[in-house]
């Protein structure tokens, strides 16, 4: 069964209850998600949700891609598909697709995503696409694996970085990579 509107505001009421304050920041998602409108389809323009992983390796390093779309480092993820079944499913597709990292060796750290961002996408011209919204949900995860082949077609490269210039380069999000 696809990834519902349901779905996606049950999982982000369970991360408000884990980061109270962050109630206000996502304020207008939630009142977007209240509405119930397909928000896992990416040609949902006025939002639609996308996924992260954020992998973690001994404890100590974080892994990130170099992503094409946007020309800078970022955590492995994406566009949910209509076979995804759940969030947490999804951010594993995509960081393997993304990483060649093996599924069989990578541990979700908590079922509750560790970040919810909202945020305005420039328009791609190039995929039929205007300026809209992604409500990025992301997971962590921890694995003892390396990288395999990477999805050229959507990254140039994927490197392990020590947390803290994970976080310099990519946010504060980075920061809850290690929470469970």
């Amino acid at each position: 069964m696809a990834i519902s509107d349901s779905d996606i505001s049950s999982t982000l009421s369970a991360y408000l209850e884990r980061y109270p304050g962050e109630v206000v920041l996502l304020s207008e998602p939630v009142q977007l998600l209240s509405q119930g409108r397909d928000f896992a389809s990416r040609r949902n323009f006025r939002m639609h949700a996308t996924v992260g992983a954020l992998l973690v390796r001994g404890g100590a390093e974080v892994l990130l891609v170099e992503h094409l779309a946007y020309g800078i480092p970022l955590q492995p993820g994406g566009h949910l598909e209509p076979t995804d079944v759940s969030l947490i499913d999804a951010a594993v597709r995509e960081l393997t697709e993304e990483t060649g990292v093996d599924p069989r060796k990578v541990v979700p750290a908590s079922q509750t995503p560790v970040y919810i961002e909202y945020g305005r996408v420039p328009a791609r011209p190039a995929k039929d696409e205007p300026e809209h919204h992604h409500l990025d949900i992301g997971y962590a995860f921890v694995t003892d694996a390396d990288v395999g082949r990477i999805q050229e077609s959507e990254v140039r490269g994927a490197a392990w970085y020590p947390l803290a210039e994970a976080e310099r380069l990519v946010g504060h999000r980075i920061a809850r990579a290690g929470i469970s």
